[in-house]
């Protein structure tokens, strides 16, 4: 993963996708091969240091805490607490004002776009270089869809975040990404380039593959196996 790239993962159910993204992240241990980090092996290190290291994770379904306020939430993304907690999240307050008439209210009683924006929040509240994002249209109304497509590219753009972004929303995948990765079974078996993820085709193509096992024609293969490598 290329600075200020933005990949995407797509499978279907049970492909591993959610199973990649912890594993990239320390949750899960690898079972074989490495990750490297901005030029380091990080196979071994936990979670945490991951996070140190500049990894950031949203996972599927959002993780936020229903019983704390919004703010407090904000406050788990922080990592130096004290005064420099509350610069922090004034900071990314002002990325996503969205936030600021919310910051009392639980987050349990937000709508899922809320919830889901109040995760990226937290994510970035750190300040990865590197954010794997899981399934973030899961649950949420197709009209908030396009604000978070919109977020996430201004997110991109303007500070130059990379994104690992797991999908199986097909429109929302292809707006986002400039390459996509298929999963099958654990393994990436191909790849949709650059110039070719918008492509009006890749949806039939898509849901001939998972059920055929065919290469699609835009689809190449010269993935190394065994090996994630992402460059901050």
């Amino acid at each position: 993963v290329a600075e200020g790239q933005i990949v995407g993962v797509l499978g279907h159910n049970g492909m591993g996708k959610t199973t990649l993204l912890k594993t990239l992240m320390g949750i899960v241990p690898a079972t074989s091969g490495r990750i490297e980090f901005d030029g380091m092996d990080i196979s071994d290190e936990p979670a945490y240091e991951r996070s140190r290291l500049g990894l950031g994770y949203v996972p599927q379904g959002r993780g936020i805490f229903p019983q704390l306020s919004v703010y407090d939430n904000l406050r788990m993304g922080v990592v130096e607490h004290g005064e420099e907690e509350h610069e922090a999240i004034e900071a990314i307050v002002q990325t996503f004002p969205q936030l600021q008439p919310l910051l009392d209210r639980s987050g349990g009683a937000l709508s899922g776009g809320e919830q889901q924006i109040l995760a990226i929040a937290r994510c970035l509240i750190s300040k990865p270089d590197l954010v794997l994002l899981d399934e973030p249209t899961e649950g949420i109304q197709p009209s908030i869809v396009e604000g978070i497509i919109d977020l996430l590219k201004r997110l991109n753009t303007e500070h130059g975040l990379s994104i690992v972004l797991v999908e199986q929303n097909l429109e929302f995948i292809t707006a986002l990404s400039d390459r996509v990765l298929l999963l099958q079974k654990g393994d990436i078996t191909g790849e949709i380039g650059d110039g070719h993820t918008t492509d009006s085709s890749l949806i039939e193509e898509f849901v001939g593959f998972g059920a055929s096992n065919a290469m699609p024609k835009h689809v190449t293969e010269q993935i190394p196996k065994n090996e994630t490598t992402a460059t901050a």
